[in-house]
């Protein structure tokens, strides 16, 4: 009797323990996937402001033009859900050319911006949270894949901060921020 009071109370004391961990991540994963969609508009606000004879606008000669950032992002959302978190073999960057500019135009690179966010989208909101805290090598560091999902919006938002800054010197008014939030 002692023994099944003792792993009765042990079962409601995990369960009561793990209950709210879960809500967490269950929290961070609604939270993360209502980021994205967010930055989605946004980002495809930011791409139809920017008229198409100036994708190739660089606002230095070492920078990514334009384009390049947009479909930079399309890439680095690849590879950090689609490989890094879902464990799908990378593309190879020197052969794969569906996330580059080549030649694409300006509603073609949207639409794959778009179609890149959505497949982000869906494999975050199907993501096993009990994963979220499994390591994983990134450029040398040992990262969760919690850090990998953090990591990919800063990215996000450097390289839109970037196509901020063409719009800008292209006298362009970028569309407000506080809509998307």
């Amino acid at each position: 009797m002692k023994q099944y009071l003792f792993f009765t109370t042990l079962i409601f004391l995990c369960a009561g323990i793990s209950s709210p961990l879960f809500s967490q991540q269950d929290n961070f994963i609604k939270d993360y996937i209502e980021r994205l969609e967010n930055s989605k508009k946004y980002l495809i606000s930011v791409a139809e402001s920017m008229p198409e004879d100036k994708y190739d606008f660089r606002a230095t000669e070492a920078s990514k033009s334009f384009a390049e950032n947009l479909m930079h992002l399309g890439w680095a959302m690849d590879w950090h859900s689609q490989s890094l978190l879902g464990g799908r073999e990378p593309r190879d960057w020197q052969t794969d050319t569906e996330l580059k500019p080549n030649n694409k135009s300006k509603d073609e690179m949207i639409a794959k911006i778009e179609e890149t966010f959505d497949k982000t989208i869906q494999l975050i909101s199907a993501f096993e949270i009990t994963k979220l805290e499994d390591k994983l090598d990134y450029f040398g560091l040992n990262r969760s894949k919690r850090q990998i999902m953090l990591l990919l919006t800063d990215h996000i938002t450097h390289h839109r901060a970037q196509m901020l800054v063409s719009l800008r010197l292209n006298g362009v008014t970028p569309p407000r921020y506080i809509h998307y939030q």
